[in-house]
């Protein structure tokens, strides 16, 4: 049936034919796991066209895909990894899965009470993240958010053993692919997640590995596709960044290390990413300098990069709206800590007249 469904006429006959797709349904939770493959495979191939999506999700084969779905765990996640397959190929289809409430169910296993489903649904949710209508959808139904807040409550979980190295691990693996979808997926998480103390400190405790990721993100911020090197630079700046109030000694010295781990002297590789002709890319390396401006250990590295204070006043840099209004909250975040006066002396008064 797989090689039928391949087959221009073939198909029509498959479609058309509810009998057989309720037996290859059926199929997916037989007791061999290699006909339950060949089944979702035929399924799936059935499914790359309008017309085969319409014979499986508004017929009431849906039916019979729900019942089989409630045997049992197992066939439960074989069934998830067809949705996932046909939800992969196009906004269309993802469309129709989603509109069948499938989505929503997986979505809901990711905060569920069996630890191994949930590590399997993390799974799961990864590869929708794959293509770029996954990534939006996953995005607006806020799930990169609800994986974060999964990983910085662990430490409050007793069973986080069993999905949080596989889940760093993924995260961090993707991140190092050489595959720009593969790595733009782990760069929008890993800000999602390094946005928060709990988060910076749940990356702190991988050591090494993160360390190898921070500078893999600042060869990519240096060098390659614009679109990845924006989501870089944000990722780089969420990361770094501490409000007034987060700021202990430890995770000054943590924010301190990771900017440094960018590069042997990274306020010149951040500067010139600012003065590339690529607004997107200017506006970008502005908002990590906004990051480090309100810590004590980013205004001495400022005050210490010659010509980088005369940068800041410089009102002709930045010819958009987007690039003044970056260097206005890069300004405003100097003038309102606490520290700035002390720290960057006479030229302190210049800046505060720049603000007003």
């Amino acid at each position: 049936i797989g090689r039928m469904v391949l087959n221009h006429e073939a198909v029509t006959e498959i479609r058309n034919n509810q009998d057989i797709l309720r037996e290859v349904i059926h199929c997916i939770r037989g007791e061999k796991m290699s006909v339950a493959k060949e089944a979702i495979r035929a399924l799936a191939k059935l499914s790359h066209s309008k017309a085969g999506l319409d014979a499986l999700f508004r017929s009431d084969l849906l039916k019979d895909l729900k019942d089989v779905m409630a045997a049992s765990d197992i066939v439960r996640y074989r069934v998830y990894e067809l949705i996932v397959g046909i939800s992969s190929v196009s906004p269309v289809s993802l469309g129709y899965c989603a509109n069948s409430s499938f989505i929503s169910q997986l979505l809901g296993e990711l905060t569920g009470d069996d630890v191994l489903v949930r590590a399997t649904a993390i799974e799961m949710v990864t590869t929708l993240s794959h293509s770029q209508h996954g990534r939006q959808y996953l995005a607006q139904q806020g799930i990169m958010d609800k994986i974060s807040n999964m990983i910085t409550g662990a430490e409050s979980d007793p069973f986080s053993s069993f999905y949080l190295p596989a889940f760093q691990n993924k995260v961090f693996e993707m991140a190092l692919d050489p595959d720009p979808v593969m790595t733009g997926v782990a760069l929008d998480t890993l800000g999602v997640l390094g946005s928060t103390v709990e988060g910076k400190q749940v990356l702190q405790k991988t050591g090494e590995k993160f360390n190898a990721v921070l500078k893999r993100m600042s060869q990519l911020a240096s060098g390659g596709a614009t679109e990845l090197r924006v989501r870089c630079l944000e990722a780089i700046s969420l990361l770094i960044t501490l409000q007034a109030e987060q700021q202990t000694e430890d995770l000054l010295v943590l924010t301190e290390s990771w900017f440094h781990l960018l590069s042997n002297k990274p306020m010149e590789m951040i500067r010139n990413i600012s003065t590339q002709p690529f607004p997107e890319l200017h506006c970008g390396a502005l908002r990590i300098f906004t990051a480090i401006a309100p810590q004590p250990w980013g205004q001495r590295l400022m005050i210490g990069t010659p010509g980088f204070m005369e940068f800041i006043v410089d009102r002709s840099t930045g010819p958009t709206k987007e690039a003044k209004d970056a260097k206005f909250e890069l300004v405003g975040a100097l003038v309102s800590s606490s520290t700035a006066a002390e720290i960057l002396g006479g030229i302190f008064a210049r800046i505060k007249e720049e603000a007003y």
